[in-house]
């Protein structure tokens, strides 16, 4: 007999009244409903105003826009080579809308690749434009005159932006040939792809329907448009007398975007013999479904975040997009994406990580945000707009992640959900559950639906600031 057991008997008889060990086999044991961990607080999903998208589809229509040239480029990668795709040689104004691709890709062919180290000058402002460049990766400064004389960083680069692109055009006879405006200075170690001057002349003159079609673009009217590339509106003020006023008409997008419903489904199955016999003290059918209903709206979540389609970080427009300037999120940047979204912010989103860092920087500095309150809640929050979590927004290997910064509501022109209510056996707004029957096995059948979708009315709506860096001990620590 072991000392434990030796010691457990001495007890036994000793034992002047009933033991827990036999009383529990009296006791009803009290239990907790299913728990799990992957529930979020899914503050997306509470936040954002939610449009009933009957039939299906919600179309956003616009007024006529003119694309800007503020696309960006795209790579392949062949083990360290990079080489850019000959097509997306069209976010170039002067080659948008060419589509000869053998010219193209002897156009492609004639990039190189070249690689700088952080603090190396790439072009220095004054100088003659003589190459198109492209980043490919790594961050770069652009560095201008600032106010009283002094230099200061006006922008940022970053892998798939361009400059230089007006070196594609010949200068006419008595023209001044352009220089660059801006020094541009590498900040971290960078992999960017150049073609001079006279390599794309080389390929023109093999060329002529290339040589057209800069001509074209040469003598193509610049039609007049806003700083939002919407098309012009002309008003007349400020006049006096009785002068000719200008006519006008609002202009629209003569093929506006079209957002079908997406849809989150499952089969949830569930035996007779459980259902029958043990859903006493919990209904078992009940839990099933509260459980996978909340793992479909972490999915439906998940979707609208990062859905290539309609999702919000594959839906920020290319000029609603800035980068870090040191990396991890300082008050400086979350500054920078307000003055994206100026009109009537309603909330950032972040990764909790990303949340982190930006307080270890508030904290570096000596700087203590105020929180906001959000329905009884206490959130984070900077220059009175809430910092909400989000941990569907990705981190990335490297330890990067993205905020958002969004306006809300259809009146606000600004972003919204779409479900559609009403549904056949809905269970909630835009979630049914139909009842499949009961197959040969014995198990009974319920089909769980969830139909949502996201749209961004107006570009201006929705910010992002990129390249977030959300380690400890990054390049602002």
């Amino acid at each position: 007999m072991t000392e434990q057991q030796h010691q457990e008997q001495q007890q036994q008889d000793h034992q002047l009244s009933l033991g827990t060990a036999a009383a529990r086999n009296l006791a009803t044991t009290t239990k907790s409903v299913p728990q799990m961990q992957g529930i979020t607080s899914r503050w997306l999903l509470k936040l954002l105003p939610w449009v009933q998208a009957s039939g299906g589809t919600y179309r956003v229509n616009r007024r006529l826009t003119y694309t800007l040239g503020d696309g960006r480029v795209t790579f392949v990668t062949t083990g360290a080579d990079i080489r850019v795709i000959p097509r997306e040689l069209g976010e170039l104004a002067p080659l948008r809308g060419y589509d000869d691709d053998l010219t193209l890709d002897a156009i492609a062919g004639r990039f190189t690749q070249q690689e700088y180290a952080p603090g190396e000058v790439v072009v220095e402002r004054g100088r003659p434009v003589d190459r198109v460049v492209l980043v490919a990766h790594g961050k770069l400064s652009k560095i201008g005159a600032g106010e009283f004389g002094s230099d200061a960083v006006l922008g940022t680069l970053a892998g798939g932006d361009f400059f230089g692109e007006q070196s594609l055009l010949r200068t006419e006879e008595g023209e001044e040939p352009p220089t660059w405006e801006h020094t541009v200075k590498a900040v971290t170690t960078c992999t960017i792809l150049s073609m001079t001057q006279a390599d794309f002349q080389a390929t023109l003159g093999q060329s002529s329907s290339l040589q057209q079609h800069l001509d074209e673009y040469r003598a193509s009217p610049r039609r007049a448009h806003n700083a939002h590339g919407e098309a012009e509106i002309d008003v007349a003020s400020g006049h006096d007398g009785e002068p000719v006023l200008p006519s006008t008409f609002v202009d629209y997008e003569a093929s506006p975007r079209e957002y079908e419903l997406s849809v989150a489904q499952t089969v949830l199955r569930v035996h007779t013999r459980v259902a029958d016999l043990y859903n006493q003290p919990m209904d078992q059918i009940e839990q099933q479904l509260r459980l996978t209903i909340e793992a479909l709206r972490e999915r439906q979540e998940h979707e609208i975040v990062n859905n290539r389609d309609f999702g919000l970080l594959h839906n920020t427009d290319l000029s609603q997009r800035v980068h870090t300037r040191s990396g991890p999120p300082t008050p400086d940047d979350m500054d920078e994406l307000l003055s994206l979204v100026w009109k009537d912010p309603a909330f950032f989103l972040a990764h909790p990580k990303a949340i982190a860092a930006f307080g270890r920087e508030c904290s570096a500095r000596g700087i203590y945000p105020d929180s906001v309150d959000v329905g009884g809640h206490k959130v984070p929050g900077w220059r009175g707009v809430p910092l909400f979590p989000c941990n569907k927004i990705p981190v990335s290997s490297t330890l990067t992640s993205s905020i958002l910064l969004m306006r809300t509501g259809e009146a606000a022109q600004g972003v919204v959900g779409l479900h559609q209510v009403g549904l056949p056996d809905e269970y909630q707004p835009g979630l049914s559950v139909r009842y499949m029957g009961i197959d040969d096995k014995a198990l009974l059948n319920y089909l769980v639906s969830a139909y949502y979708s996201a749209a961004v009315l107006v570009p201006d709506a929705l910010g992002m600031l990129e390249s977030v860096e959300v380690a400890h001990g990054g390049a602002g620590a």
